[in-house]
């Protein structure tokens, strides 16, 4: 008999302290699961000034400035263009709304481009020259490994650089 009332009270004790796992009552618990999200429920800041202006970026996880894996997403604008450029390591690009298009090469070049949809991805290697452009507000998740970095092929497209001053 007091074999079972300890069985009982050792039942009884180990569904006290996990029912906050299967109720409401669990903040902890939801707070460490990974779920899906709107791109609305991130820090959306200005881009880096290496992207044209209007262009809004939240890191989603680790730190595209550092060594190492990171996701951002990008916001972009209505008929927002991203001139030919390329990176030093290789991006996953996926798209999560809007009107996205892309092309390859050294030229922006609209009727060579291709259009990409929601849930759309595209693997650009390191060091191929590519360009972008949206046709409606767009947002992007882009995977890659840091530093981030863009070199434009122009390098009066680069925003990052003031242009040359003019002299009289």
């Amino acid at each position: 008999m007091r074999a079972g009332i300890i069985a009982l009270s050792l039942l009884l004790a180990a569904l006290l302290l996990t029912a906050p796992l299967f109720t409401d009552g669990a903040p902890a618990l939801a707070q460490s699961r990974s779920q899906p999200s709107s791109g609305d429920v991130f820090a959306w800041r200005d881009a880096p000034p290496i992207l044209p202006k209007g262009a809004q970026m939240a890191v989603i996880s680790g730190d595209p400035a550092k060594t190492g894996p990171f996701v951002i997403r990008l916001k972009l604008p209505t008929n927002y263009v991203i001139p030919p450029h390329q990176h030093p390591t290789s991006e996953q690009v996926t798209v999560l709304y809007g009107a996205f298009n892309a092309g390859m090469g050294d030229k922006l070049n609209k009727r060579k481009g291709k259009p990409y949809a929601r849930g759309d991805s595209m693997t650009l290697p390191a060091k191929t020259n590519h360009y972008a452009w949206t046709s409606s507000e767009t947002v992007v998740q882009v995977k890659g490994t840091g530093p981030f970095a863009m070199t434009y092929v122009d390098p009066a497209d680069d925003p990052s650089t003031p242009p040359p001053t003019q002299t009289n």
